[in-house]
């Protein structure tokens, strides 16, 4: 009874080690929690383990011959060590993949309602949710009827994202949301991000190499460096730490 009221996490990874093939460890006892109801980043250069981690929480591993070796991961006080990939859809955990995979042949419009499909709740509230997203990537609701193929990096992205928010999940997993894109757009993502979080109450874990932006919007940030978590702390105070401005944000001491 006491558990409840002592952890508020939604999510909660214990030392896991990720091993690939049987043989090649990626991760190496990681350990990471995330709040019900905040923006949590993942941070940490390429290589580092970041997308194996969000994987391995989403029960993505095994179609690329990984496993959980050792640790566990719990969600909402579940063990989905290891489940596979819809179930941990369907207790409400989400990733979104890098590279907006968007249906390509599909409009706009069409894709986002594709996030439905696993929804009980009747056309009513799932049309009332599309309006929704139209409300919080505006951009979106220039080009309803246009093929996602044909849109632009950052509008596929955005697609991505709603469509992952219209089967309602309580985290959604965001894997490089900026990659690639000008950062006139990558402000923009993020402030949807902020948004969402803000207005639909939905937890965020973010993994990101633009450490500046992430650090600007989360609330709590892991660095990870070589398949494990070398620094953790507030996001405020990551921002100002000598070590993480110089090697994760580009900042030099005299600069």
């Amino acid at each position: 009874m006491g558990s409840e009221k002592e952890t508020n996490h939604l999510l909660d990874v214990n030392n896991i080690e990720v091993v690939y093939n049987d043989i090649v460890q990626v991760l190496r006892g990681v350990s990471l929690s995330v709040t019900e109801g905040s923006i949590v980043s993942l941070l940490g250069t390429n290589g580092a383990g970041k997308t194996t981690t969000l994987r391995a929480i989403s029960g993505l591993l095994k179609p690329e011959n990984g496993f959980i070796k050792d640790g566990h991961v719990k969600f909402q006080g579940n063990d989905i060590t290891n489940v596979l990939g819809t179930q941990v859809v369907k207790l409400g955990a989400v990733m979104v993949p890098e590279g907006r995979r968007v249906f390509k042949h599909l409009t706009v419009d069409e894709n986002i309602r594709v996030g439905s499909i696993t929804r009980k709740d009747g056309s009513q509230n799932i049309r009332k949710d599309q309006e929704l997203m139209y409300d919080h990537f505006p951009r979106l609701s220039r080009v309803t009827n246009r093929l996602a193929g044909y849109c632009s990096g950052g509008e596929q992205q955005m697609i991505a994202i709603a469509r992952a928010l219209m089967s309602s999940p309580k985290m959604l997993m965001l894997d490089e949301p900026s990659l690639g894109l000008a950062p006139l757009l990558v402000k923009e993502i993020f402030e949807n991000i902020e948004k969402i979080n803000r207005e639909m109450d939905t937890t965020l874990l973010i993994v990101e190499q633009n450490a500046k932006i992430a650090l600007d919007i989360s609330t709590y940030a892991y660095i990870m460096e070589s398949g494990k978590i070398v620094l953790e702390g507030p996001s405020d105070e990551l921002k100002n730490n000598p070590d993480v401005k110089e090697f994760y944000m580009g900042v030099t001491q005299g600069g």
